[in-house]
């Protein structure tokens, strides 16, 4: 059933802004949502918490659309770090099981402006939607004149031809690279880039490179090192060590840190997630003194043969940005698919310029090394 084609009753959205409805870590979000417009429209719509409402952590396990963007533990990282309040919504009611549900977290910045994003500092986040259900639907409920524009960051789904179509734009697009693993491991290897990627690997075994993983304090700080080291050396402020301590502290069985190290100094290092039947890559960072040595190289190899040893059917590379030539070269080189990604900007009204939003990303990179560090830690919550 489509969202448009439920039965709207007073009853049914003063459920969904019962206390009761939405825990209080979304609390702040229930008058922010347009829910007495959505029940003129024919709309009724829920909303969840979902971190401490079991069924969407009950609707994520049997989605296989769900990544560990989706995850309670992800969006606990995300409060705790950015106070980016958590909320879903739904057209399912208190007393069933979630149908569908897609996820927002409410970003609010003096600098950048007020909006709400599925999800702030995720590579995606599709929406959970059934078949035929409207894409547009979901964002016009959640938009209001309090959000600069709502913004979505699905994998496959689009905007439909519906009603809500005129409301979207594209906002940016990224390439996300993806390896099948469903070859043998030795096919997938024999893919590899040879002068980049095999023979760094060869490389790194031949110089007896040391590879660690795990979650704990000593590999989070060595990464952090790295990652400062990485950073500073692409003039881009690093983000604040308490992202990475709230992911380690709130996903513990997903994340690994993995660390190549060279007479017991840590030379690259690369966060990664597991989830279900995928592994993903999301940070990586190294010592450019050590690059020769293929540190980053063989991290990625172990990773790749963790999952062939798991069972599990894709290595997510993440994304990278449309223009950035060397990272899409690096990730191409790996036999990863690559395929566009685009993020979806809704909003009901007339679009306004967002000068803000590209100029807060200049002034960080403009930012003098010596204070990247705090520019992260200050500003990073502005540019979700």
């Amino acid at each position: 059933m489509s969202l448009a084609g439920a039965r709207s009753t007073r009853q049914a959205v003063a459920r969904a802004t019962r206390p009761s409805a939405v825990k209080s870590q979304a609390g702040s979000l229930l008058s922010d949502f347009k829910l007495a417009e959505a029940e003129a429209k024919g709309v009724i719509p829920y909303l969840v918490d979902p971190i401490a409402d079991p069924r969407w952590a009950q609707l994520i396990e049997r989605d296989p659309r769900a990544s560990v963007f989706h995850s309670p533990g992800w969006l606990k990282a995300l409060r705790d770090t950015y106070d980016f309040e958590p909320v879903a919504l739904t057209t399912s009611a208190p007393s069933e099981l979630l149908a569908n549900g897609v996820v927002f977290c409410e970003v609010k910045s003096w600098f950048t402006g007020n909006r709400l994003v599925s999800l702030p500092f995720s590579d995606h986040c599709e929406p959970l939607l059934r078949a035929g259900e409207d894409l547009g639907e979901f964002a016009a409920v959640a938009s209001g004149d309090q959000w600069r524009y709502v913004e979505l960051r699905p994998v496959d789904a689009v905007p439909g031809a519906g009603a809500g179509r005129s409301g979207f734009r594209e906002a940016e697009k990224f390439w996300l690279h993806r390896l099948d693993l469903s070859p043998t491991a030795e096919e997938i290897f024999h893919r590899f880039h040879n002068d980049c990627v095999r023979r760094k690997i060869r490389k790194a075994e031949k110089e007896h490179v040391v590879y660690e993983e795990g979650n704990n304090s000593a590999l989070l700080e060595n990464f952090y090192l790295l990652l400062l080291r990485t950073r500073r050396r692409h003039r881009l402020p690093p983000q604040p060590k308490t992202w990475f301590r709230n992911l380690s502290k709130f996903l513990p069985e997903s994340i690994k840190f993995r660390q190549a190290s060279k007479d017991g100094q840590p030379i690259a290092s690369i966060l990664t997630f597991s989830y279900k039947n995928k592994l993903m890559y999301k940070y990586g960072c190294s010592d450019e003194r050590y690059h020769k040595l293929g540190g980053m190289q063989l991290l990625l190899w172990r990773a790749i043969q963790e999952a062939k040893d798991k069972n599990y059917s894709e290595f997510d590379l993440g994304r990278c940005e449309w223009e950035n030539a060397g990272l899409r070269m690096f990730k191409d080189r790996w036999g990863a698919t690559r395929s566009p990604l685009t993020y979806w900007r809704y909003r009901s009204g007339k679009f306004s310029a967002e000068h803000e939003h590209q100029f807060a990303r200049k002034i960080l990179r403009l930012c003098p090394p010596p204070l990247l560090e705090l520019a992260g830690r200050s500003f990073y919550r502005h540019i979700a």
